[in-house]
């Protein structure tokens, strides 16, 4: 049986580095942030698909998938 574990909201869930998300900076810390980079990107349908479905607005794509598209 395989178990899927919650997604971390820091982490890309597509290749697994930091997403450097303000907004979960914001709720970890408390402490108010910029707006995040990810409010000036357009990201595809093709690369949202890739997303695991257990990540899927749990998990932000990070600045280097949304710009490769997730290769």
């Amino acid at each position: 049986m395989q178990v899927i574990l919650p997604a971390d909201p820091t982490v890309c869930p597509l290749c697994g580095q930091s997403n450097q998300c303000a907004g979960q900076v914001a709720r970890t810390t408390g402490v108010q942030q910029p707006p995040c980079w990810c409010n000036q990107v357009m990201f595809g349908a093709e690369l949202l698909a890739r997303v695991p479905e257990h990540a899927r607005r749990m998990a932000c794509v990070c600045a280097a998938c949304a710009q490769s598209g997730g290769a």
